[in-house]
C-alpha cells in the first residue's frame, strides 16, 4: 500500500519533486517558512523519492545544500535589514518575542558556532539567520558556519530519509513472508512435541509391560 502511494505520487510529481523541496529547504530561514513547516520535512520525502527510484540522489543533495546555504544566506540579509521592523511587525509579534529573545541569547552565547548550532536545532533553524543579520555578525564569519552547517544537514536529512525508505521496504518483504515463517515455525514446534510426548508414551508403556511381565515374587 505505501510503496503504491509513494509510486502513484512520483509518477504524477515527477521531476518537480526537486523544485518543491528545494524551494521549501531554501524558504525555512529566508521567509520564516521554517517556523511553520520545517525544512527537514521536505528533504527526509525527498529522501524516500530517492529510494524509490524518482529521484537521484545526488542531484537532491546537491539541492538541499545549496538551497539551505542560499536561503539562509538571503535571511541573513534580510535580518540585517529589516530586522527590527521584522521583530515589530505583525509577524514578527506572531513569532513571539520569547522566542526572538532565545535565539539573541543563544547567538550572544555561541557567536559564529550558533549558526552552525542553530541548523541543527529545529526551534532556531528559521530564526538564526535572520538573528545573525541583526546582530552584526559579519557575512564571513557567517556564511564559513552557514555551508559547514548545511554540509552536515541537508546531506543528513535526505539520507535519513532515504534509510527510512529502505527500511519500510525490508519491513514490507518481511510481514509478506512473516506469516508462513509462524506458520512453520508453529509446525515445528507441534511436531517435535509430539515426538517427544509419544517417545514418552512408549517409554512408560514398556516399563509397564515389564512390571506386568515379571514373576511375582519380584513384584
Amino acid at each position: 500500500m505505501f510503496e503504491h502511494i509513494i509510486q502513484s505520487i512520483g509518477n504524477a510529481v515527477g521531476a518537480w519533486l526537486y523544485v518543491i523541496a528545494g524551494a521549501l529547504c531554501f524558504s525555512e530561514a529566508a521567509i520564516l517558512v521554517g517556523m511553520v513547516l520545517p525544512g527537514e520535512t521536505a528533504l527526509l520525502v525527498a529522501g524516500v523519492f530517492c529510494q524509490r527510484g524518482t529521484l537521484n540522489l545526488p542531484l537532491m543533495i546537491a539541492i538541499a545544500l545549496v538551497s539551505a546555504v542560499a536561503g539562509d544566506s538571503v535571511g541573513f540579509e534580510f535580518g540585517k535589514k529589516f530586522g527590527p521592523g521584522l521583530r515589530r511587525s505583525r509577524l514578527g509579534r506572531w513569532v513571539g518575542e520569547h522566542r526572538w529573545a532565545a535565539v539573541d541569547g543563544f547567538i550572544h552565547r555561541h557567536g559564529g558556532k550558533a549558526v552552525l548550532l542553530g541548523r541543527l536545532t529545529a526551534l532556531f533553524r528559521a530564526l538564526v539567520p535572520s538573528m545573525a543579520g541583526m546582530s552584526g555578525m559579519k557575512y564571513r564569519t557567517f556564511i564559513v558556519w552557514n555551508v559547514i552547517g548545511g554540509l552536515i544537514w541537508a546531506p543528513g536529512c535526505v539520507l535519513l530519509g532515504y534509510a527510512f525508505s529502505s527500511s519500510l521496504s525490508v519491513v514490507g518483504n518481511t510481514l509478506t513472508w512473516a506469516p508462513f515463517a509462524v506458520i512453520g515455525l508453529v509446525a515445528v514446534s507441534y511436531l517435535v512435541l509430539h515426538l517427544r510426548r509419544r517417545r514418552r508414551e512408549r517409554a512408560e508403556a514398556s516399563a509397564f509391560a515389564e512390571v506386568d511381565a515379571a514373576p511375582a515374587h519380584d513384584r
